[in-house]
């Protein structure tokens, strides 16, 4: 069963979600639709951002919540979240609506999979799978929300051909370094030697004086 959920956490690593969203631009600009190809970057480019902001004030500054054991929105929910919704949705662009529909919550719970597994592996706590498949939620579905009012989408299923070769080659490749990159940044930026982690918050506290 452990084996299960890893291989849906590597489903939602950058190594896969990445290139993925690199894909839905490409299919966009290759369909000709500018506006779309600027919102799908524009939001996707706003959830990451989240996700590392969050990640290096906990990291350089320690600025998390104690409580709920929140330290950063979680980046495999959030990307999950924003890519596959968006992917099965225009895969199925063209098809009927009760295909359409069942495609796109398809892409939606396979996000929650991901989110789920993020738990599961100890990688995050409830709250950072939570909050960051909120975030990947908010961004698919502003982005289905304007592509729906867009008619000029050409390509077909160009989307499915792009993406299953990324889904069967990523898994297997090296590991990209996202948390040390975020790490050395957030050091560099806070100048403090050594990063904040969730041991502070398991320290006794010294009583008020």
């Amino acid at each position: 069963m452990m084996m299960w959920w890893h291989g849906l956490s590597v489903v939602g690593s950058l190594a896969v979600t990445g290139p993925i969203g690199v894909a839905i631009a490409v299919w966009l600009l290759a369909g000709k639709s500018w506006r779309l190809t600027a919102v799908w970057c524009a939001l996707f480019g706003i959830g990451m951002a989240l996700v590392v902001a969050t990640k290096m004030a906990f990291v350089g500054w320690g600025i998390g919540v104690e409580s709920v054991d929140f330290a950063g929105f979680s980046g495999h929910a959030m990307r999950a979240a924003a890519v596959f919704p968006v992917a099965f949705f225009l895969v199925f662009r063209s098809s009927s609506l009760p295909l359409r529909i069942v495609g796109t919550w398809a892409g939606v719970m396979l996000a929650m999979m991901i989110s789920v597994s993020r738990v599961y592996v100890h990688a995050h706590s409830v709250s950072e799978s939570v909050t960051g498949s909120l975030v990947g939620l908010v961004v698919a579905a502003i982005f289905i929300w304007y592509a729906s009012t867009e008619h000029h989408m050409a390509l077909g299923r160009l989307l499915m051909v792009l993406c299953l070769p990324i889904m069967l080659v990523a898994p297997r490749v090296e590991p990209i370094p996202a948390e040390t990159w975020i790490t050395e940044a957030a050091l560099w930026l806070s100048g403090h030697d050594k990063p904040y982690t969730r041991a502070i918050w398991r320290e006794p506290k010294s009583p008020l004086r």
